[in-house]
């Protein structure tokens, strides 16, 4: 295989590599803990949709649960968004600025 084969196939698989991650976005997914009393929904590319808490079980008013899952979905998508800029910042350090993407919960 010659250089420009190999830039070709390089090519090829960055271009479906970040095909595959885009469409991580349209997959939904779910978890539950505590018997059902908390369950958090997102998507498969990391970004959390809804955090949804039985406020019942902690003597709170749906006002204020509403309020809770808010304040945690907030947090949570602050965490995950200063997280993904610390994972470009040093994996876009090593690729170079190759325009490589780099996948959540990748390393």
């Amino acid at each position: 295989m010659n250089m420009q084969q190999v830039m070709k196939q390089a090519q090829k698989m960055q271009r479906q590599l970040a095909e595959a991650q885009d469409a991580l976005s349209d997959v939904e997914v779910s978890g539950t803990a505590g018997g059902g009393m908390v369950t958090v929904k997102g998507t498969a590319d990391g970004q959390i949709s809804a955090i949804e808490i039985n406020g019942s079980v902690l003597g709170l008013d749906e006002e204020d649960t509403e309020m809770l899952q808010d304040s945690v979905l907030a947090a949570v998508n602050e965490m995950l968004s200063n997280a993904q800029e610390v994972t470009n910042q040093r994996l876009g350090a090593i690729t170079g600025g190759m325009g490589m993407p780099v996948m959540p919960g990748m390393f």
